[in-house]
């Protein structure tokens, strides 16, 4: 219990949301006792027919390694939801269920659903868990549950609940160290490609004359369209597609696409169903979006220099529009300037 008790407060200091993930599968089979053979925690994606398992973190008795299906997964790879049917009954009945296996024995555990994500914690272990062994399970569990509640509150907008501005360079780190390198070009910090396939986009969306509806309806009204467009922006993009709210009505999106085809046509869609949607008491709204690759070397004031010009672009020229901004530099539009001179003061 001291070495449980020692491994839980080292898990209290973690702030960061994979780590906490591959902690607490890791700490479920180390406490087991041997008990647990396998751990997984899944988390289920999709609706309907196509709803699908993606696993977020994976171990096994046989060594330290915590593995997972890569971030930015492909949809159509991932196993469907119905050839588990202990995952299934256990989100159908928000209760752990538990049956033997061909191999020994399975318990699924369902997890809290903020904002509708769905998850579970699935263990394999050769014989049905014995109460005290469901006790350690539980403790190392809850603590999870708790230490995430505290990472969204702390890296959430309190009113969209999309992503806040605070986790935003973590996560474009991680994005940029995964752009492809152009070969050809010359080493060195200028080092870079226009818009590298299969690669990762950075939009940014304003909401057209928003101060209008705050002056016209009250900011109670304007919080509701803010809230209502984030759930909009849900409806519209991918599981692994990363929602951020910046403040005031500006939003930001990064995603993963084979394309800059499929970026603009993703954009495109919010933008289209934005405009369709009927806003209580205000009615339609429209936004403008610019866009732009991330590089190789990218830093964030980097990538928000470049979509912010497309933004400002859509915006002079009409507005509820999407503009790429390595379209724009190619047509002659826009001049492309040194990063160190597109700099944005994002705090």
């Amino acid at each position: 219990m001291n070495a449980l008790a020692h491994s839980l407060a080292a898990m209290s200091g973690l702030r960061d949301r994979d780590a906490l993930d591959a902690a607490l599968v890791r700490q479920v089979v180390d406490h087991s006792a041997a008990a647990i053979t396998h751990a997984k925690l899944v988390r289920v994606v999709g609706e309907g027919d196509d709803t699908r398992c993606l696993e977020l973190a994976r171990c096994d008795v046989s060594g330290p390694q915590v593995h997972r299906d890569p971030p930015w997964t492909d949809w159509t790879q991932l196993p469907y939801l119905h050839e588990f049917p202990l995952r299934r009954q256990a989100l159908d009945s928000r209760a752990s269920v538990q049956a033997t296996t061909p191999t020994g024995h399975c318990t699924v555990l369902p997890l809290p659903e903020p904002q509708g994500e769905r998850s579970m914690l699935e263990l394999q272990s050769p014989h049905a868990l014995s109460e005290a062994t469901r006790e350690v399970v539980d403790s190392i569990l809850q603590t999870y549950i708790n230490l995430v509640g505290l990472l969204d509150y702390g890296e959430k907008d309190a009113l969209t609940e999309l992503l806040n501005r605070k986790t935003f360079d973590g996560a474009f780190f991680k994005a940029a160290a995964m752009q492809p390198v152009d070969a050809s070009a010359p080493d060195g910090p200028e080092r870079r490609v226009a818009a590298p396939s299969g690669g990762v986009w950075l939009a940014m969306l304003d909401i057209d004359h928003f101060k209008r509806v705050n002056d016209t309806y009250g900011h109670l009204i304007g919080d509701e369209v803010l809230l209502l467009l984030a759930r909009l922006m849900r409806a519209n993009f991918r599981f692994h597609d990363q929602l951020y709210r910046f403040g005031g009505e500006e939003f930001v999106v990064l995603m993963r696409c084979d394309a800059v085809e499929q970026a603009h046509a993703a954009l495109e869609r919010l933008r289209e169903r934005v405009q369709a949607y009927a806003f209580p008491q205000v009615g339609s709204i429209t936004v403008s979006i610019g866009f732009s690759a991330l590089l190789p070397n990218d830093t964030p004031s980097g990538a928000f220099g470049r979509a912010d010009k497309a933004v400002y672009h859509a915006k002079e020229h009409g507005r509820n529009q999407v503009c790429s901004y390595q379209a724009l530099v190619a047509s002659g539009d826009l001049v492309e300037q040194a990063t160190e001179d597109m700099d944005v003061d994002l705090f």
